[in-house]
């Protein structure tokens, strides 16, 4: 088990490009950089008031093609700022990153405390300061910084050769401390284009287990069992009941049903993951009878 501790306050981080090449497209790399400058400009006019911000490459490192970058910042007109700027921006943008293109994991474990959050995936612990994570839900609400973001991500996603990205402290480090597989990318523009509020409905071929059976055409909820878990569903395939009422089909307790499960998720502010709060079965595809059938209690 690896631990990453990203730092409170640090005005440069190391972006990296995986890959087997020890050159990069131009127009991918100018992209990809100025975009994450602009998200960058949009996260520091939230977060430090009366300060600007200038992104800077300051170097440019072969070997898995790395780019140093380095945020500067200075005073501007807003003469009632008190505070000095914070240097968190760079760690708001790749923290922000990290976390949306792991967030639908189902192996993700998060921590939430006063002063951290912990996040546990597979054989990572990544821990984020208190203050870099309320500083990314204050900003992702901003179009300019999802629009920087996401146009980042495009911008890799449309480069063959690039397999992954990642960030890290320093450019001698010969793998980053986080780590994005390519595959993960798509999960962030799914985020990013979320424009009603933080829900989102899927639609998923699986097998449930019948607990309960309501053989009755109403939205009434059966019960069932779902990769382990126990849900309430109501079953809405008008075929299905007349198959039943027809009688060519007969339920027994611990019968399957190869199912269409659609699913309404709500992201959760906190930690940026959506969670499953409804489920309807909209298609029966197939009935799985135990090898022994038994009378079954209807409702």
């Amino acid at each position: 088990m690896s631990l990453v501790k990203v730092e409170e306050s640090g005005e440069s981080i190391v972006l990296y490009f995986g890959g087997e090449f020890n050159r990069i497209n131009a127009y991918t790399l100018a992209s990809v950089l100025t975009n994450i400058a602009d998200a960058a400009k949009a996260a520091n006019s939230a977060i430090n008031p009366g300060y600007e911000i200038e992104v800077v490459v300051e170097a440019l490192i072969s070997g898995s093609f790395k780019a140093k970058i380095r945020s500067l910042y200075r005073g501007a007109a807003n003469l009632f700022s008190s505070e000095t700027a914070k240097a968190i921006i760079l760690g708001v943008v790749s923290n922000f990153i990290y976390q949306h293109t792991i967030a639908p994991d189902s192996n993700l474990v998060i921590n939430v405390t006063e002063a951290e959050v912990v996040i546990q995936h597979e054989d990572k612990t990544v821990v984020i300061p208190r203050i870099i994570h309320d500083a990314i839900q204050k900003v992702e609400k901003s179009p300019q910084f999802r629009k920087g973001v996401g146009q980042a991500i495009r911008a890799i996603e449309e480069d063959p050769e690039i397999e992954s990205i990642g960030f890290t402290r320093d450019v001698y480090d010969r793998q980053p401390d986080i780590l994005i597989p390519r595959d993960r990318l798509a999960n962030l523009p799914t985020f990013l284009n979320d424009t009603d509020g933080g829900s989102r409905e899927l639609v998923e071929i699986t097998d449930v287990k019948i607990l309960r059976a309501i053989l009755e055409r109403s939205r009434r909820r059966w019960e069932f069992v779902w990769n382990g878990m126990k849900i309430s569903a109501p079953v809405t395939d008008e075929r299905f009941y007349d198959d039943f009422f027809a009688h060519k089909i007969t339920i027994a307790p611990g019968d399957s049903l190869r199912v269409s499960l659609k699913i309404w998720q709500k992201r959760t502010p906190d930690v940026g993951i959506y969670i499953n709060h409804t489920y309807e079965v909209i298609e029966v595809i197939n009935h799985i009878p135990r090898p022994t059938q038994s009378a079954l209690n209807l409702y």
